[in-house]
């Protein structure tokens, strides 16, 4: 069973079914949704899927003509998307309560990555005032 919440806790679901792939995608709609380099999903079945808390609080964006993507209306987390007339929806990873582990991913939409993000870059120590 996997499990997830928004950041205020006010949302809240399940799902009672496998991740058998992450997708990180760098899209230019999801780094913006996101703020961030890119979005981490994980397809699972629609009927497997429910929220347990918190709907009268969902808030969506139709970002592409039938995609919606979910959101909590108090603190903004993104939950989930989904096209209404697929049998999956994509669970937004970061804020997956569940762990989960040694998952094959893959990158997609690399071609529009961020200019800034580097993928090979590490580093060991933060800067003060990031950690």
């Amino acid at each position: 069973m996997l499990a997830g919440s928004c950041l205020c806790g006010a949302v809240a679901y399940q799902a009672d079914a496998p991740v058998t792939r992450i997708v990180h995608c760098h899209c230019q709609t999801c780094r913006k949704t996101h703020s961030t380099a890119f979005s981490s999903v994980a397809a699972v079945s629609r009927d497997k899927f429910r929220f347990t808390r918190g709907v009268e609080h969902l808030g969506a964006i139709e970002s592409s003509p039938g995609k919606f993507r979910r959101f909590c209306s108090k603190c903004g987390s993104h939950l989930m998307a989904e096209r209404t007339n697929q049998p999956v929806v994509l669970l937004r990873l970061g804020c997956l309560d569940s762990e989960i582990k040694d998952i094959p991913q893959v990158h997609i939409w690399r071609s529009d990555a961020a200019s800034w993000y580097d993928p090979k870059v590490t580093s060991p120590e933060l800067p003060a005032g990031l950690s």
